[in-house]
């Protein structure tokens, strides 16, 4: 039968034309009182894609050898692998605690590097596979290659510590390897949960002195960060004033707000209740 013959059994759904804004699934007409054929099959492919996503094991070797260079350029000496103490995915997936916490042969190592290097750090960053590796093989590498850039041409200077990356972690996982590195700041690059149209999201969570224990109250989330969602120099450009306000302020989380849509950060005035008529007017 011809596509122009199929067609035919599909009614139309007046809200098509808005599917060229965006991936969720709107306006994909019917066939009777059913899905059309095409969009079905497209569901089910989005579904796959999801539980590859959870379940694929993260290549280390690969990231590793794809941030060599930019490790080398920045002088950020080796990147360190090290492991939650959830042993397996069955177990990370089962049991999210242990996911946010490093095993004690990885604290030790964390603790080994921190002896051997300076006193401390502006930041250290953790790359967690979280619950998609096909968000951290993806976006990692440009996604930090513009966030060292942006950091490196900052007027204030940033130390960083070497690259973590955390198998079978927990965004809770990056207080962790940040305490045991004594970094003032840490951020969190890790793959979120897959949903039917970005099973490559990555998420960044940022915590002011981070430590073991803290709650998702002490962090600031950046999330949906990938070509198709929010691009990297949008991520890197939120990230950066968090940063800055953050070592600042000396403190992230509820307390801190993102402001990068502010037409003038510094210097800005009060924010006014919107509910509340302008007085100055009258």
């Amino acid at each position: 039968m011809s596509q122009r013959k199929q067609a035919g059994f599909v009614t139309a759904n007046a809200w098509q034309a808005l599917r060229v804004h965006t991936d969720a699934r709107i306006g994909l007409g019917r066939a009777g009182v059913s899905l059309p054929t095409a969009a079905l099959l497209d569901f089910q492919l989005a579904h796959a894609q999801a539980q590859d996503a959870v379940h694929q094991a993260l290549d280390t070797a690969a990231l590793e050898a794809q941030l060599a260079p930019l490790a080398q350029a920045y002088n950020l000496g080796e990147t360190l692998q090290v492991h939650s103490r959830a042993p397996d995915r069955p177990t990370y997936l089962q049991r999210p605690d242990l996911g946010r916490r490093l095993d004690e042969t990885s604290a030790e190592a964390l603790r080994d590097c921190a002896s051997s290097l300076s006193s401390g750090f502006d930041l250290s960053i953790a790359i967690v596979d979280g619950l998609s590796s096909r968000a951290i093989s993806e976006n990692t590498l440009p996604f930090l290659t513009a966030l060292l850039s942006a950091l490196k041409h900052d007027s204030e200077e940033w130390s960083v510590a070497p690259l973590t990356v955390v198998r079978q972690g927990r965004v809770a996982v990056g207080d962790e390897v940040g305490e045991l590195l004594n970094a003032r700041t840490t951020l969190v690059l890790v793959g979120e949960r897959p949903g039917l149209s970005s099973p490559d999201s990555l998420g960044l969570y940022m915590t002011w002195a981070p430590r073991v224990g803290l709650t998702d109250a002490s962090r600031n989330c950046i999330s949906n960060v990938r070509k198709a969602g929010l691009i990297y120099g949008d991520a890197v450009h939120k990230l950066t004033l968090l940063l800055k306000e953050s070592r600042q302020r000396r403190l992230s989380g509820v307390q801190l707000k993102d402001r990068s849509q502010d037409p003038v950060i510094e210097g800005a005035k009060a924010a006014t209740n919107f509910l509340l008529p302008n007085l100055s007017h009258c």
